[in-house]
């Protein structure tokens, strides 16, 4: 199964928007998937949940995380890297089997011109350290604003090859 993170907790996000197209995409190719955007998380998660403690509500999102064996993080920029809900969600997670020798791919987003480059580096050594295997494809997506149709649809020809190409990748990896 691959489940879908969509990795800020902001309402309303583009961020959700993107992953809940990305979602549409690899219902189309019969391939099972879940999302989870980070707005879900309970109100009090960094009390509730860190340090071996767990909530109910958490659980059921621990349990997706690891019945998961592929991951696709749709990861915004937030200062220049990625937003630290993300880095908490990560810590939060049972270690090692949440993501420990699974696989992943990530997409970057920004509104500005450079489409979290530096975010997408910053998660991707991290990744690296509890041993989640990034495939290489990386899409980083600027201005976000103009990709996106009112309907949260992908409009420009190129990031739909793109995107495409990643999750078909992202299901033989």
């Amino acid at each position: 199964m691959i489940t879908i993170i969509a990795s800020t907790n902001r309402p309303g996000s583009n961020t959700l928007k993107l992953a809940s197209y990305c979602k549409k995409l690899i219902e189309k190719r019969e391939v099972e998937v879940e999302l989870i955007s980070l707005t879900e998380l309970p109100n009090d998660f960094i009390v509730s949940d860190l340090y071996g403690s767990r909530s109910d509500s958490f659980q059921m999102i621990q349990e997706q995380i690891t019945a998961s064996n592929k991951f696709l993080f749709v990861i915004p920029e937030y200062n220049g890297g990625f937003p630290g809900i993300l880095k908490t969600f990560i810590d939060a997670c049972s270690f090692p089997d949440s993501f420990y020798g699974k696989k992943a791919a990530l997409i970057g987003l920004s509104a500005g011109k450079y489409g979290n480059v530096r975010g997408l580096e910053h998660f991707t050594g991290i990744a690296h350290y509890f041993n989640l295997h990034i495939l290489p494809l990386k899409l980083h997506i600027p201005g976000i604003h103009a990709e996106l149709d009112e309907q949260g649809n992908l409009i420009k020809e190129d990031t739909l090859r793109f995107i495409n190409q990643q999750i078909d990748q992202l299901i033989a990896f």
